[in-house]
């Protein structure tokens, strides 16, 4: 049976709340073209919101909106 892949938009942002959340610098963002940069980017401040808020671990599975 062949699994789904996720797309790479829905990875991306996922990928960005992490390092948000891990306190990680946006700079790390391993993606140059623009559209997709903004994604993760998204994703990014999503995360710093959620660790500013005292999430962390599986409480910060519920913020991040690519999980629902």
């Amino acid at each position: 049976m062949k699994r789904q892949k996720r797309d790479r938009s829905s990875v991306l942002f996922s990928r960005g709340f992490q390092a948000g959340l891990n306190r990680k610098s946006r700079d790390t963002c391993p993606v140059q073209t623009t559209e997709l940069r903004s994604i993760w980017m998204n994703g990014w401040r999503e995360g710093r919101q959620a660790h500013w808020g005292g999430q962390s671990g599986v409480s910060a599975i519920q913020a991040n909106p690519a999980y629902h």
